[in-house]
Parts: structure tokens; C-alpha cells; sequence
């Protein structure tokens, strides 16, 4: 899978991010502080993630932010995103499986390092439902 990472600051967590999903295998493209352009304005960091992912480029992404919720709003600006933040794996599993959500937001402030793992371990291994009652309701947001 490519994955895109994007971040408004460079700290531990993104680093541990991108090594992370390395070892899990997938292909990691830089958004923001990470990328060799670097970027540090959280609306572009969403926006250029959301448009990585809804164009296809990229399978899914991961947004970070000091509390996650700038680039949250910011990736959701995007046609056919749907970015959830995630404090924990639960949620993230839930946000998978009944939004179809295809790009995770992380604060930088509050996620610890093991948490984020156990997030990805959640956010990877769920998979959208098949009930056509969310179904509906996914197609519903993305008609406005």
C-alpha cells in the first residue's frame, strides 16, 4: 500500500509513523515538514494529503497536527476524503468500518508512540462494512 504522511512538525511521533509503516511494508509518501519541500501550514499539509488520496495516488493517509483536528478539517475540504481523528484504536477501527474513513488524523500532542501503533494495528486491519444501511449513509455525505 502507499500510504501518505503529512505533518506540520517533525517530532518523535512522525518519525516513528514513517518507520512504522515502513516496516509493515507499505510505501510512504511525504507531505509537509516530512517532505523534501518542506511545509509547516497545517491547511496545506491536510489538503495536499486529502488530494494524494482522493486522486488515487495513494491508498490511504495519515494527517498530524499539534491536536489533530486542523488537519482533520482540512483534509476533509477534499472530494471523496473522509478523515477521522483517532485517539485510540477503538476508534479507529470504528471509523474504518462504518465511515470507510481513507485518512487518519493523529495529534501530535496527546498520541503516544505505543498508542499510535495500536492505532495502525486497528486502522489496518478493519475493513468497511458491507451493510447497505452505511453504505448509504457514505454515499449521503459525499453527494454534499
Amino acid at each position: 500500500m502507499r500510504i501518505a504522511l503529512g505533518s506540520d512538525e517533525a517530532t518523535e511521533l512522525t518519525a516513528a509513523l514513517e518507520r512504522e509503516l515502513k516496516e509493515r511494508g507499505h510505501e510512504v509518501a511525504l507531505f509537509g515538514v516530512l517532505a523534501a519541500t518542506p511545509d509547516d501550514a497545517w491547511p496545506n499539509v491536510g489538503r495536499a494529503v486529502g488530494e494524494a488520496v482522493a486522486s488515487g495516488t495513494c491508498n490511504s493517509g495519515i494527517v498530524c497536527c499539534w491536536t489533530g483536528t486542523g488537519v482533520s478539517i482540512a483534509a476533509n475540504k477534499v472530494p471523496g476524503v473522509r478523515a477521522a481523528l483517532c485517539a485510540d484504536a477503538e476508534t479507529a477501527a470504528g471509523a474504518r468500518t462504518w465511515n470507510d474513513a481513507n485518512v487518519l488524523a493523529l495529534s501530535l500532542r496527546s498520541t503516544a508512540v505505543p498508542v499510535a501503533k495500536a492505532i495502525l494495528d486497528a486502522w489496518f486491519s478493519a475493513t468497511p462494512t458491507q451493510d447497505p444501511k452505511y453504505a448509504g449513509m457514505i454515499r449521503e455525505i459525499a453527494s454534499k
